[in-house]
């Protein structure tokens, strides 16, 4: 399996991640980025989809309603909460550039448990995390405490530069609620300024998966099992959009007992 996924393009779709393409069960997420009145347009099918307008503005219209322009952040690291919407499964969703603009689409199994409704930038806030240089700042877009989504859990998080993320390192690969629950996951990756690089590994503890990755702006970094920390080297504040879905709706996840250390003293 490759781990780490090159944009397709500069422009159009740049990403299309799907189960089968991944070699797993759950988590498919794709990319647009669009020029005005250039045009997205899926069929979410078996899937519940998460739009979210990682930077720029489009008239979305889905599940027979006109959701309006969407968007007003120009700028990813304005940080400012994103604006998304919810779609669920057996539904149709499309999405026109207003201006210039970043449309990721978080898709996971529907159960036509919920129907379309806006996700943010109302209910999401800027909230701080870590300590010290492990410190990086998240928009909870549809995570657990949200019941939002069928499958889905998605955030965003901004590691400023020279800081860790993702870490101590953890794992969410065993189907065991409450102590663990599977989920497969991707990061999407932005940096700032755009020519920078950042750092991911993705490994077990037995080393059976070891990979350490320089990852660029749009890139997508696979995560089927292991633990998967990332950096931001001096210079270079990175963010990621992170998708996550297992057969659990919930996050529970486990510390490298390696570094598990780390959280206990900072707790």
């Amino acid at each position: 399996m490759t781990l780490l996924r090159k944009p397709l393009a500069a422009h159009g779709k740049l990403h299309d991640i799907t189960p089968a393409d991944a070699n797993w069960g759950y988590v498919g997420f794709a990319l647009y980025r669009l020029a005005p009145g250039e045009t997205a347009h899926e069929a979410t099918g078996d899937s519940e989809a998460i739009l979210v307008l990682v930077e720029g503005k489009a008239h979305v219209t889905a599940s027979g309603q006109d959701w309006g322009v969407m968007g007003d952040r120009m700028d990813v690291f304005e940080k400012t909460p994103p604006h998304c919407l919810y779609v669920p499964n057996g539904d149709i969703w499309t999405a026109v550039a207003a201006t210039d603009c970043t449309l990721a689409v978080c898709r996971a199994p529907g159960k036509s448990g919920h129907k379309a409704q806006r996700l943010g930038p109302e209910g999401i806030a800027l909230t701080p995390r870590g300590k010290g240089t492990n410190t990086r700042f998240v928009n909870n877009i549809a995570m657990e405490a949200r019941e939002v989504a069928d499958s889905l859990l998605v955030t965003e998080v901004f590691t400023p530069a020279g800081h860790w993320s993702s870490y101590p390192s953890h794992r969410h690969d065993e189907d065991d609620f409450p102590n663990m629950t599977y989920l497969e996951e991707t990061y999407y990756h932005r940096l700032n300024p755009a020519q920078g690089f950042g750092i991911q590994r993705v490994y077990t503890e037995d080393g059976s998966l070891d990979e350490t990755m320089a990852v660029q702006n749009h890139d997508v970094v696979l995560v089927p099992r292991g633990h998967h920390p990332c950096g931001a080297p001096y210079g270079y504040e990175m963010y990621y959009l992170n998708v996550m879905a297992g057969p659990v709706r919930k996050w529970r996840f486990k510390n490298d007992p390696a570094h598990d250390w780390i959280a206990r003293r900072d707790a």
